[in-house]
């Protein structure tokens, strides 16, 4: 075994990597688009919120709802004006947002204490909207409790009578387990990191050494191949930390410049919790290469190694798209599975706790362990005339 040799195919295939100016923008772009889209999407929905704090609200009808109109008028940030000739229309062209429709009969029946009715039209397809639709609901619905409550009063019947339940919510998770939901992708975006950035090294120098018929005179030399394999995983695998590392990096400070109160969240993420989602994710730096070394060797051109990243890509997507629709926790056994492992460990970890020393230490052997099998079996293909021959 000899490091030695091993450094310097590594050193030789970075040195090509960052002469092409894909390879620049690959690791760049790969580790800035998680950062970036978490901004975008944060930024909306805080946005959203607020804009939902100072809304016009277009009435159809106001003037036979006086009492409603005199209350709306009378809470923080809301104005109330003229509705369109047709809010259903208006809606659907999306020239208002939300409309409220006060019936002619609303009047009567409210003097006799009937329920009143009202519409509110909105479209439910629009989600930049739900804030201020959710808002004004709100307010429709605490109208019509209060003056439930103020009939019962006047009637001499404790408003008490009308609740037949009290319910007291005990909430046990704390406030940083729940912000925690909502960061529940940053994992993903970092195994992503590493899977994406060390890719075009890993696919060019094994498929794309292959198509330039370059790979035949770094063969003839008296090198064993599984060290000519693992310097070029070597290569893709500095490639690949460098780029994990450096998104988590970037998603740290761009989640400090978001204003998540505005959201009612307080989230932060610290110097210890950053460098335990280091330890817990880093291991998929080891692993990604492996991996897409493997695969090109199956690959006769780079362009054809690249549909099978895709493939690659979209499997490592997978526990992110189910924890969507099922939260994962982090169960014993989850990790020995690289990805699923990392994946529940970076979960925890932005919850607040801590994973024992133990879980570590689980999960990196059982990445650095897969890396080594995928390693041998692409020694293995090396090893074979087929590696050059088999165009």
């Amino acid at each position: 075994m000899s490091l030695s040799r091993m450094a310097i195919v590594a050193s030789k295939e970075l040195t090509d990597a960052f002469r092409d100016k894909r390879a620049i923008y690959t690791v760049l772009f790969s580790t800035l688009f998680g950062p970036i889209l978490i901004a975008f999407m944060f930024r909306q929905i805080a946005g959203q919120e607020k804009a939902a704090q100072e809304i016009q609200i277009p009435v159809v009808g106001r003037e036979n709802a006086p009492i409603l109109m005199n209350w709306l008028q009378q809470q923080s940030g809301i104005e109330i004006v003229n509705g369109p000739a047709d809010p259903e229309q208006a809606v659907t062209d999306r020239k208002v947002d939300v409309v409220i429709i006060v019936e002619k009969d609303f009047g009567e029946k409210f003097s006799e204490s009937r329920p009143a009715p009202v519409k509110v039209v909105s479209d439910s397809t629009r989600s930049n909207i739900r804030a201020k639709v959710r808002r004004v609901n709100g307010l429709l619905n605490r109208f019509s409790a209060e003056i439930g409550n103020l009939r019962l009063i006047a009637r001499g019947v404790s408003p008490a009578v009308a609740s037949t339940l009290k319910v007291e919510q005990v909430e046990v998770s704390s406030a940083k387990q729940r912000a925690a939901m909502l960061f529940n992708f940053i994992p993903m975006f970092l195994i992503l990191a590493a899977f994406s950035t060390g890719m075009q090294i890993a696919t060019d120098s094994t498929a794309g050494e292959r198509e330039r018929q370059s790979l035949e005179p770094l063969l003839l030399n008296p090198v064993p191949r599984w060290e000519l394999v693992a310097g070029k995983w070597m290569a893709a695998t500095a490639a690949a930390f460098l780029g994990l590392a450096g998104t988590l990096a970037f998603t740290a400070f761009v989640m400090s410049k978001l204003s998540l109160e505005d959201l009612g969240v307080r989230f932060r993420m610290d110097t210890p919790q950053l460098l335990m989602l280091l330890a817990a994710v880093g291991p998929m730096a080891f692993v990604a290469p492996a991996v897409q070394v493997y695969l090109s060797c199956f690959a006769k051109s780079f362009k054809e190694a690249q549909s099978y990243m895709g493939f690659l890509i979209m499997a490592v997507t997978i526990p992110g798209v189910i924890s969507s629709l099922y939260p994962i926790s982090n169960k014993p056994w989850m990790q020995p599975i690289p990805i699923l492992g990392q994946y529940a460990m970076g979960t925890e970890i932005l919850s607040g706790k801590v994973p024992s020393p133990l879980m570590f230490g689980i999960a990196g052997v059982s990445a650095l362990a897969l890396a080594g099998v995928f390693l041998y079996l692409a020694s293995r293909l090396f090893s074979s005339e087929k590696i050059i021959f088999g165009r």
